[in-house]
Protein backbone atom coordinates (compact mmCIF):
# COMPACT_ATOMS: atom_id res chain seq x y z
CA UNK A 1 0.00 0.00 0.00
CA UNK A 2 1.34 3.66 -0.85
CA UNK A 3 2.07 5.80 1.70
CA UNK A 4 -1.34 8.61 2.33
CA UNK A 5 -1.13 12.35 1.47
CA UNK A 6 -1.68 14.45 4.17
CA UNK A 7 -4.92 15.55 2.56
CA UNK A 8 -6.09 11.64 2.97
CA UNK A 9 -4.38 11.91 6.77
CA UNK A 10 -6.31 13.41 9.98
CA UNK A 11 -5.10 16.80 11.21
CA UNK A 12 -4.16 16.88 15.05
CA UNK A 13 -6.07 19.79 16.54
CA UNK A 14 -3.81 23.27 17.85
CA UNK A 15 -0.75 23.07 16.05
CA UNK A 16 1.29 25.55 14.55
CA UNK A 17 0.08 26.16 10.78
CA UNK A 18 3.71 25.15 9.35
CA UNK A 19 3.97 22.38 11.67
CA UNK A 20 4.65 19.39 9.44
CA UNK A 21 3.83 17.42 12.14
CA UNK A 22 0.12 18.21 12.11
CA UNK A 23 -1.29 15.44 10.50
CA UNK A 24 -1.48 12.09 11.86
CA UNK A 25 1.32 9.82 11.49
CA UNK A 26 1.64 7.99 8.52
CA UNK A 27 3.45 5.19 9.37
CA UNK A 28 4.04 3.27 6.02
CA UNK A 29 5.72 6.51 5.05
CA UNK A 30 8.11 6.16 8.04
CA UNK A 31 8.59 2.58 7.87
CA UNK A 32 9.81 2.82 4.67
CA UNK A 33 12.94 5.94 5.70
CA UNK A 34 13.39 3.25 8.73
CA UNK A 35 12.33 0.10 8.55
CA UNK A 36 13.16 -0.97 11.95
CA UNK A 37 10.40 0.77 13.15
CA UNK A 38 8.07 -1.70 11.43
CA UNK A 39 8.68 -4.49 14.83
CA UNK A 40 6.98 -1.21 17.32
CA UNK A 41 3.96 -1.05 14.79
CA UNK A 42 0.78 -2.10 16.39
CA UNK A 43 -3.04 -1.77 16.27
CA UNK A 44 -4.38 0.80 18.96
CA UNK A 45 -7.94 0.25 20.21
CA UNK A 46 -9.55 2.66 17.00
CA UNK A 47 -7.52 -0.16 14.67
CA UNK A 48 -5.14 2.28 13.49
CA UNK A 49 -1.61 1.56 13.56
CA UNK A 50 0.22 3.02 16.04
CA UNK A 51 3.27 1.99 18.46
CA UNK A 52 2.95 1.78 22.23
CA UNK A 53 3.64 4.94 23.65
CA UNK A 54 4.93 2.98 27.11
CA UNK A 55 7.70 1.30 25.49
CA UNK A 56 10.87 3.71 25.62
CA UNK A 57 12.19 1.57 22.74
CA UNK A 58 9.40 1.80 20.68
CA UNK A 59 9.28 5.92 21.04
CA UNK A 60 13.34 6.50 20.76
CA UNK A 61 12.73 3.98 16.82
CA UNK A 62 9.69 6.62 16.45
CA UNK A 63 11.30 9.72 16.84
CA UNK A 64 14.82 7.95 14.47
CA UNK A 65 11.62 7.49 11.89
CA UNK A 66 10.69 10.97 12.12
CA UNK A 67 14.01 12.64 12.41
CA UNK A 68 15.19 10.38 8.73
CA UNK A 69 11.70 11.13 7.26
CA UNK A 70 11.28 14.95 7.78
CA UNK A 71 14.68 16.48 8.90
CA UNK A 72 17.56 14.39 6.97
CA UNK A 73 19.02 13.46 10.21
CA UNK A 74 20.42 10.08 9.32
CA UNK A 75 21.87 9.53 13.25
CA UNK A 76 20.27 10.24 16.60
CA UNK A 77 20.64 8.51 19.89
CA UNK A 78 19.94 9.64 23.44
CA UNK A 79 21.34 7.34 26.63
CA UNK A 80 19.24 5.21 28.91
CA UNK A 81 16.94 7.07 31.10
CA UNK A 82 17.31 10.77 29.10
CA UNK A 83 14.21 12.69 27.86
CA UNK A 84 12.75 11.34 24.66
CA UNK A 85 10.75 14.12 23.51
CA UNK A 86 7.38 14.27 21.68
CA UNK A 87 8.98 16.11 18.21
CA UNK A 88 5.56 17.42 17.21
CA UNK A 89 5.53 19.80 20.57
CA UNK A 90 8.63 20.51 19.96
CA UNK A 91 8.39 21.52 16.36
CA UNK A 92 5.76 24.12 17.32
CA UNK A 93 7.94 25.91 19.56
CA UNK A 94 10.51 26.68 16.91
CA UNK A 95 8.02 27.86 14.27
CA UNK A 96 6.42 30.10 17.08
CA UNK A 97 9.35 31.65 17.26
CA UNK A 98 10.03 32.28 13.88
CA UNK A 99 6.85 34.10 13.79
CA UNK A 100 8.31 35.74 17.19
CA UNK A 101 11.16 37.19 14.89
CA UNK A 102 9.15 38.03 11.59
CA UNK A 103 8.68 41.21 10.23
CA UNK A 104 6.57 42.39 7.82
CA UNK A 105 5.31 38.37 8.05
CA UNK A 106 8.39 37.59 6.35
CA UNK A 107 10.01 34.66 8.56
CA UNK A 108 14.10 34.77 9.11
CA UNK A 109 15.74 32.11 7.45
CA UNK A 110 19.32 31.63 6.85
CA UNK A 111 22.41 31.42 8.93
CA UNK A 112 22.45 34.85 10.03
CA UNK A 113 19.69 33.90 13.07
CA UNK A 114 21.35 32.66 16.11
CA UNK A 115 19.73 30.79 18.90
CA UNK A 116 20.36 29.57 22.13
CA UNK A 117 18.93 26.78 23.56
CA UNK A 118 19.22 26.67 27.03
CA UNK A 119 19.30 22.95 28.51
CA UNK A 120 19.53 21.68 25.35
CA UNK A 121 19.82 17.89 26.76
CA UNK A 122 21.15 14.98 25.50
CA UNK A 123 18.69 14.83 22.42
CA UNK A 124 19.59 18.15 20.70
CA UNK A 125 16.24 18.49 19.28
CA UNK A 126 15.41 22.51 19.21
CA UNK A 127 18.74 23.05 17.18
CA UNK A 128 18.20 19.93 15.30
CA UNK A 129 14.28 21.34 14.05
CA UNK A 130 15.62 24.98 14.36
CA UNK A 131 18.43 24.24 11.32
CA UNK A 132 16.77 22.05 9.28
CA UNK A 133 13.42 24.24 9.25
CA UNK A 134 14.89 27.51 8.77
CA UNK A 135 18.71 27.14 8.48
CA UNK A 136 19.05 29.20 11.59
CA UNK A 137 22.49 28.22 13.93
CA UNK A 138 22.45 27.29 17.19
CA UNK A 139 24.44 27.61 20.61
CA UNK A 140 23.11 24.57 22.75
CA UNK A 141 24.22 24.35 26.39
CA UNK A 142 24.12 21.83 29.31
CA UNK A 143 25.07 21.64 32.85
CA UNK A 144 25.36 17.26 32.71
CA UNK A 145 28.18 16.32 30.79
CA UNK A 146 26.58 13.10 29.57
CA UNK A 147 23.56 15.21 28.11
CA UNK A 148 26.29 17.11 26.77
CA UNK A 149 28.39 14.49 24.86
CA UNK A 150 25.51 12.91 23.11
CA UNK A 151 24.45 16.29 21.81
CA UNK A 152 27.79 16.64 20.69
CA UNK A 153 27.56 13.53 19.08
CA UNK A 154 24.41 13.66 17.21
CA UNK A 155 26.06 17.30 16.02
CA UNK A 156 29.32 15.45 14.74
CA UNK A 157 27.39 12.45 13.32
CA UNK A 158 25.41 14.85 10.73
CA UNK A 159 27.47 16.80 8.57
CA UNK A 160 24.24 18.97 7.44
CA UNK A 161 24.46 20.17 11.63
CA UNK A 162 28.07 20.62 12.33
CA UNK A 163 28.31 23.86 10.90
CA UNK A 164 25.94 25.15 12.66
CA UNK A 165 25.43 23.95 16.01
CA UNK A 166 27.97 24.96 18.96
CA UNK A 167 27.36 22.34 22.39
CA UNK A 168 28.19 24.63 25.42
CA UNK A 169 29.33 23.19 28.79
CA UNK A 170 27.39 24.63 31.58
CA UNK A 171 29.77 24.40 34.62
CA UNK A 172 28.36 26.21 37.42
CA UNK A 173 24.56 24.59 37.26
CA UNK A 174 23.06 27.65 39.53
CA UNK A 175 23.35 29.87 36.29
CA UNK A 176 21.44 29.84 33.09
CA UNK A 177 22.90 32.77 30.70
CA UNK A 178 26.22 33.20 32.92
CA UNK A 179 29.50 31.21 31.41
CA UNK A 180 27.40 30.66 28.62
CA UNK A 181 26.93 33.75 26.70
CA UNK A 182 30.04 34.68 25.57
CA UNK A 183 31.24 38.77 25.37
CA UNK A 184 31.08 38.44 21.42
CA UNK A 185 27.42 36.46 21.08
CA UNK A 186 24.69 38.01 19.78
CA UNK A 187 21.38 35.89 19.72
CA UNK A 188 18.51 36.80 17.80
CA UNK A 189 16.53 34.58 20.86
CA UNK A 190 17.08 32.02 23.82
CA UNK A 191 14.31 29.32 23.93
CA UNK A 192 14.20 27.20 26.93
CA UNK A 193 12.22 23.70 28.40
CA UNK A 194 12.34 24.57 32.07
CA UNK A 195 12.76 21.77 34.75
CA UNK A 196 8.86 21.78 35.68
CA UNK A 197 8.67 20.06 38.59
CA UNK A 198 9.63 21.46 42.00
CA UNK A 199 11.38 18.18 43.73
CA UNK A 200 12.41 14.58 42.97
CA UNK A 201 9.48 13.47 44.84
CA UNK A 202 7.06 15.28 42.68
CA UNK A 203 8.64 14.37 39.73
CA UNK A 204 8.38 10.59 40.33
CA UNK A 205 4.83 11.13 41.14
CA UNK A 206 4.09 12.89 37.99
CA UNK A 207 6.06 10.16 36.26
CA UNK A 208 4.11 7.58 37.80
CA UNK A 209 0.44 9.28 36.60
CA UNK A 210 1.83 9.30 33.35
CA UNK A 211 2.46 5.50 33.38
CA UNK A 212 -1.50 5.34 34.87
CA UNK A 213 -2.92 6.92 32.02
CA UNK A 214 -0.71 4.67 29.52
CA UNK A 215 -2.66 2.04 31.81
CA UNK A 216 0.47 0.26 32.70
CA UNK A 217 0.83 -2.14 35.86
CA UNK A 218 2.96 -1.24 38.72
CA UNK A 219 5.55 -3.36 38.16
CA UNK A 220 6.41 -2.16 35.08
CA UNK A 221 5.72 1.41 36.04
CA UNK A 222 8.58 0.67 39.16
CA UNK A 223 10.96 -1.15 36.41
CA UNK A 224 11.03 2.00 34.00
CA UNK A 225 10.37 4.48 35.86
CA UNK A 226 12.98 7.15 35.03
CA UNK A 227 12.93 6.41 31.55
CA UNK A 228 11.21 9.96 30.74
CA UNK A 229 14.49 12.20 32.04
CA UNK A 230 17.17 12.63 34.54
CA UNK A 231 16.42 15.00 37.41
CA UNK A 232 17.89 18.19 35.90
CA UNK A 233 15.88 17.45 33.28
CA UNK A 234 12.43 17.47 34.88
CA UNK A 235 12.91 19.07 38.45
CA UNK A 236 14.78 21.93 40.36
CA UNK A 237 13.92 23.49 43.53
CA UNK A 238 10.84 25.82 43.62
CA UNK A 239 10.22 24.38 39.90
CA UNK A 240 9.37 26.63 36.52
CA UNK A 241 8.69 29.47 38.44
CA UNK A 242 12.07 29.94 40.04
CA UNK A 243 14.14 28.62 37.01
CA UNK A 244 12.10 31.25 35.23
CA UNK A 245 12.80 34.30 37.37
CA UNK A 246 16.07 33.39 37.67
CA UNK A 247 16.28 33.43 33.73
CA UNK A 248 14.75 36.72 33.82
CA UNK A 249 17.04 38.16 36.84
CA UNK A 250 20.08 37.22 34.74
CA UNK A 251 18.73 38.17 31.51
CA UNK A 252 19.15 41.73 32.46
CA UNK A 253 23.00 41.11 32.55
CA UNK A 254 23.01 40.11 28.66
CA UNK A 255 20.06 42.78 27.60
CA UNK A 256 21.95 44.11 25.12
CA UNK A 257 23.43 40.93 23.10
CA UNK A 258 20.13 39.37 22.90
CA UNK A 259 17.13 40.39 21.14
CA UNK A 260 14.17 37.63 22.46
CA UNK A 261 13.97 35.77 25.84
CA UNK A 262 12.03 32.70 25.40
CA UNK A 263 10.82 30.01 27.76
CA UNK A 264 8.04 27.52 28.03
CA UNK A 265 5.43 27.80 30.75
CA UNK A 266 3.21 24.81 31.75
CA UNK A 267 1.10 26.35 34.77
CA UNK A 268 -0.57 29.47 33.79
CA UNK A 269 -0.57 29.91 37.67
CA UNK A 270 2.96 30.81 37.35
CA UNK A 271 2.54 33.72 34.87
CA UNK A 272 1.89 36.23 37.68
CA UNK A 273 4.60 36.01 39.31
CA UNK A 274 6.46 36.05 36.49
CA UNK A 275 5.01 39.09 34.86
CA UNK A 276 5.96 40.93 37.88
CA UNK A 277 9.36 40.24 37.82
CA UNK A 278 9.65 41.14 34.32
CA UNK A 279 8.33 44.43 35.05
CA UNK A 280 11.13 44.92 38.13
CA UNK A 281 13.53 44.38 35.37
CA UNK A 282 12.12 46.88 33.31
CA UNK A 283 11.44 44.66 30.52
CA UNK A 284 10.57 47.10 26.90
CA UNK A 285 8.10 44.10 25.42
CA UNK A 286 6.58 40.83 26.95
CA UNK A 287 4.08 38.65 24.67
CA UNK A 288 2.68 35.02 25.85
CA UNK A 289 2.23 33.22 23.02
CA UNK A 290 -0.31 30.16 23.90
CA UNK A 291 0.15 26.76 22.18
CA UNK A 292 -2.00 24.04 22.61
CA UNK A 293 -1.76 19.63 21.46
CA UNK A 294 -4.99 17.81 21.92
CA UNK A 295 -5.89 18.69 25.68
CA UNK A 296 -2.56 19.81 26.26
CA UNK A 297 -1.93 23.61 26.96
CA UNK A 298 1.07 25.51 27.57
CA UNK A 299 2.69 28.89 26.54
CA UNK A 300 5.97 30.65 25.41
CA UNK A 301 6.60 33.50 27.97
CA UNK A 302 9.10 36.07 25.56
CA UNK A 303 10.31 39.59 26.75
CA UNK A 304 12.90 41.87 25.21
CA UNK A 305 14.66 44.91 26.26
CA UNK A 306 15.40 46.69 23.12
CA UNK A 307 12.63 48.53 20.93
CA UNK A 308 11.37 45.65 18.23
CA UNK A 309 9.99 47.17 15.01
Amino acid sequence: MTPKTKSELPEKQGLHPRNIHRFNYDFKALVKSLPALAGYILMNKYQNESIDFANPDAVKMLNKAILIHFYNINYWDIPAHYLCPPIPGRADYIHYLADLLSVNNKIPKGKDIVGLDIGMGANCIYPIIGHQSYGWTFVGSDADPIALKSAQNIVDSNKVLTPFIECRFQKSPSDIFKNIIQPNDRFDFTMCNPPFHTSLKEAMAGTQRKWQNLGQNKARQKNTLNFGGQHAELWYPGGERAFITKMIEESMLFSRQCLWFTSLVSKKTTLPSLYQSLKKAKAVDVKTIEMSQGQKVSRILSWTFKDVP
